[in-house]
């Protein structure tokens, strides 16, 4: 599909705030209803927050059919998400990012993270949006270096839970579509006593693979995944409000072979020999698997003193991954034929706690908040390299066994003072603190070769601490009741780390430096026509410096190093209208220009003025939504379109590791029985059927470039119920 092709300026009108798949009434004379985000970790109508946030409530998140955060990048700007697999995932904002070479290895760190209902989701994933009982999930676009802090240099997602109210509520929803999904979840609140309150939600996903393998004959790329939630909310007295939760995820599925595009011109075709070109057929001499076990247990007290709020986060995360693949998903037999059959196992242990004191003095004029946060993190990971090549001297099994300690401490503070009744400054500032340290292993295992070349093994320990100062300034003007302008700088901060798999002891034992961010942004926020027209904008500029760039080098390893300076800037706008009853029409634009200035000495490869990976040009959604009553059933009708343009998966450039423009169109119809308690819909994604990779690898000696794809066209058939 052709990606857009009209031009705009090199700056333009941008947005931050109602996300695309906004907060529509849930009936639909109704004009556009507040919105309440914490992108300032306190509560505010988002239209008076001037910060870029985009935002998908509840009712968003039923009306669109959103799973995933694949399904919320398609609708948010300035949001991508990849992925080798459906666990793993890489996220980006406004082109910053981190590769799957640095997040998932034991020593590094993500540049976009998630946070779950306050708690910093660093590894394993997240949980399943059904099971949580969502209240809404947000999208926070730029460096968030002071009230979140730690590896937040390109933005992140938060996932907001409703919290145990005392009223009743149960709702049980179950479905049925192609590939054979079947899926069942449940969530309820009950009150156990005037002050004690609980929720309980559990879901569970099956489906067929997308994808078939040609070698085994099965099946892969499918689904088998639960999820259970729970939380205990106590109100013992009005100042205090106490939540206990706990979340649990058990995944156990086929891998992911990926689709190999091979050039049969190089080398007379020996190493396309058996690899069929339909690109959801794979070819792996074996099917590979994915199994993750992910435990989240929080605590959350909430105390209202004098002064002000006081929050306290404790929490807790686990998670186990398992994975094998076949990188190539080739057949193995032909000679010369390639292969690097990859199997990792992970254990991350996570602690952390937060607290902070949101005030307001001066009559409301000064308010602000306050806090310190610690982190303590333990990762194992096992990564084993079986490589089957031409040359004895290069076949073989390498194992890398990497245990890292993490510790972060911090302290921050944000004050927002009113100069007058319109005009309010803000000064934030964070210190942080970063520690690691870990023991890193590269051992031959069997073969006759040294897979990959390791120039001996290695057992080697290695320690390095960073610490970044990073501030936040913003003024904003409410120039009416309903126009808000503002302005702001702020600076982010990506920690160091270590080598994954290196291929030699000095390598393994250098650490790469930080990086860090300064983001310029203006925008506005405006309601127009009483209400029934939100029109939000933003403009930014971002000079980011010190890239972590991870590096193949064939028949070897990949390679980080701080390589690179970028210049970002871009506009985003998005907009929700109700034109006439029952109608709806939001979406979104934006525009991005992230190009690298510069590579440093030492990087394999100068690839200045080349796109930063995953910083489409140009992305346009729009969704259209209508509903009416008929014969006293509410309709709901909408569709959703996105339309983006090419983007890179490698500083490269190169045209094999690249995803053309591409078009997504889903719909969603669904009834409601007058007494509201049922709810029947259709569903459909991808409706088109496009060809969308979620990731690419090239390996050069061979022409071959190697891709896992988003999911083909799905639809299927919901029926819910609520109490």
């Amino acid at each position: 599909m052709k990606s857009l092709a009209y031009g705009v300026p090199w700056i333009a009108f941008g947005v931050a705030a109602l996300a695309a798949g906004p907060a529509a009434a849930e009936r639909a004379h109704e004009v556009v209803s507040e919105l309440v985000v914490t992108a300032q970790r306190v509560e505010e109508n988002v239209q008076r927050a001037p910060v870029a946030v985009s935002t998908f409530p509840a009712s968003a998140l039923r009306r669109q059919s959103i799973e995933t955060l694949q399904d919320i990048a398609l609708r948010a700007p300035g949001f991508t998400v990849g992925a080798v697999d459906p666990i793993q995932t890489n996220l980006a904002i406004r082109g910053i990012g981190s590769p799957f070479g640095i997040s998932q290895n034991a020593g590094g760190d993500p540049s976009v993270v998630v946070f779950v209902d306050g708690v910093y989701a660093g590894r394993g994933g997240t949980p399943d949006i059904d099971a949580l009982d969502l209240e809404r999930v947000e999208v926070l676009r730029g460096p968030q270096g002071v009230l979140f802090g730690r590896n937040a240099i390109g933005g992140l997602v938060q996932f907001v839970s409703r919290k145990p109210s005392a009223e009743p509520s149960l709702r049980i929803a179950g479905g049925y579509g192609n590939h054979d999904r079947r899926a069942l979840n449940a969530r309820g609140n009950v009150p156990l006593s005037d002050t004690v309150f609980l929720s309980l939600g559990g879901s569970i996903k099956l489906r067929d693979g997308y994808a078939f393998n040609a070698p085994t004959g099965r099946r892969v790329d499918d689904q088998d995944l639960r999820t259970a939630a729970v939380a205990l909310r106590l109100q013992p007295r009005a100042e205090l409000d106490i939540v206990l939760a706990a979340d649990l995820t058990d995944q156990d599925q086929r891998g992911v072979p990926r689709d190999n595009i091979c050039d049969a011109t190089i080398r007379g075709g020996i190493h396309c020999a058996g690899v069929d070109p339909d690109p959801r057929v794979t070819n792996a001499y074996i099917d590979g698997y994915l199994r993750r076990w992910l435990q989240t247990y929080r605590g959350e007290v909430t105390y209202t003193t004098p002064i002000g709020v006081l929050t306290s986060i404790t929490a807790w995360r686990a998670s186990t991954l398992n994975f094998r693949t076949a990188f190539f998903s080739n057949p193995v037999n032909p000679p010369n034929q390639i292969e690097y059959t990859q199997t990792d196992h992970e254990k991350n242990r996570q602690f952390s706690q937060e607290a902070r004191l949101a005030f307001g003095l001066m009559q409301g004029r000064l308010k602000g908040q306050v806090g310190a946060y610690f982190l303590d993190e333990d990762n194992n990971r096992i990564q084993d390299a079986q490589q089957d090549l031409p040359s004895p001297a290069q076949r073989g099994l390498a194992t890398y066994p990497q245990a890292v300690d993490g510790r972060s401490w911090a302290i921050f503070g944000q004050a927002t003072y009113g100069i007058t009744e319109t005009l309010e400054a803000t000064v934030g500032l964070r210190q942080t603190w970063e520690r690691k340290r870990g023991r890193f292993i590269g051992r031959k295992v069997s073969g006759p070769g040294q897979p990959p070349p390791l120039a001996a093994d290695y057992d080697v320990s290695a320690r390095e601490s960073w610490k970044a100062l990073t501030p936040r300034f913003a003024v904003d003007w409410h120039a009416t009741p309903d126009a808000l302008v503002y302005v702001s700088a702020t600076r982010g901060f990506k920690s160091g780390g270590f080598q994954g798999v290196a291929g030699s002891a000095a390598s393994q034992a250098t650490p790469y430096d930080p990086e860090y961010a300064w983001s310029y942004e203006a925008g506005a926020k405006t309601q127009w026509l009483d209400g029934r027209l939100v029109l939000n904008a933003a403009v930014f500029h971002t000079d980011y410096k010190d890239l972590q760039v991870s590096q193949l080098v064939p028949l070897c390893c990949v390679v980080v190093g701080n390589a690179a300076t970028a210049e970002i800037e871009g506009a985003e706008l998005e907009w929700i209208a109700r034109p006439a009853e029952g109608l709806q029409i939001d979406g979104s634009f934006a525009y991005l220009d992230a190009v690298f200035e510069s590579f440093a000495t030492g990087a394999l490869a100068d690839y200045s003025g080349n796109d930063l990976p995953r910083a489409p040009r140009h992305k346009l959604h729009l969704g259209v939504q209508y509903g009416r009553d008929v014969a006293g059933w509410g309709v709901v009708g909408r569709i959703d379109y996105t339309n983006q343009s090419h983007m890179f998966f490698d500083a490269s450039n190169a045209a094999g590791q690249k995803q053309a423009g591409f078009i997504n169109l889903d719909a969603r119809l669904a009834a409601t029985s007058p007494d509201g308690r049922w709810e029947v819909s259709l569903w459909g994604k991808n409706l088109t059927d496009e060809l969308v990779a979620t990731y690419a690898n090239g390996f050069a000696p061979y022409s071959q470039v190697v891709v896992p794809y988003a999911p083909p066209r799905t639809y299927g058939v919901t029926l819910a119920w609520r109490m």
